[in-house]
């Protein structure tokens, strides 16, 4: 791949990491901790209609894009023997494809499922939202920490090149 396709990729990457880094932050610092004051039929409610209004190209293009773009450079790198970038790039990409993509795939997605079937009048919505809050939020920091940790590693690439 030439320089020049690398290095826009590389960029487009790096901004993608940091917007989710803000997304997974500011759900981690306001957006939990404000619906933990509500009552479990409120908060239930309002985090469907969050986890449904997420669901748009401009959103789903960073996260999958992001990934997407995390691949490729993560077998860009493989190509590229001596790079002293080769690793920082093949560190940003697991640590986006793996600690964003995947714990999203794989616990926060089914977790939402999991809160979308419960109705909002269902007796044992109390439970089904103390059951969801916490290891939701855990998951959101490991993705807060993993997007943070990936748009770090692909800077330090940048700066390597």
């Amino acid at each position: 791949m030439p320089r020049s396709w690398l290095s826009t990729i590389l960029v487009l990457a790096t901004l993608g990491a940091a917007l989710m880094a803000g997304t997974f932050f500011i759900f981690s610092v306001a957006v939990m901790p404000a619906l933990r004051r509500l009552d479990a039929a409120r908060a239930a409610a309002a985090m469907n209609s969050i986890n449904a209004t997420i669901l748009n190209p401009v959103f789903l293009g960073a996260f999958l894009g992001t990934a997407v773009l995390g691949v490729v450079l993560v077998v860009a790198a493989f190509a590229r023997t001596g790079d002293l970038a080769r690793p920082w790039l093949i560190a940003g990409g697991l640590l986006y494809v793996l600690g964003v993509f995947g714990v999203t795939v794989f616990f926060n997605v089914p977790l939402n499922e999991q809160l979308a079937r419960s109705a909002a009048d269902a007796p044992g919505l109390g439970a089904t939202w103390a059951s969801y809050e916490p290891p939701w939020t855990r998951w959101n920091h490991v993705r807060t920490v993993a997007s943070i940790g990936a748009t770090l590693a692909w800077v330090m690439a940048a700066l390597h090149r």
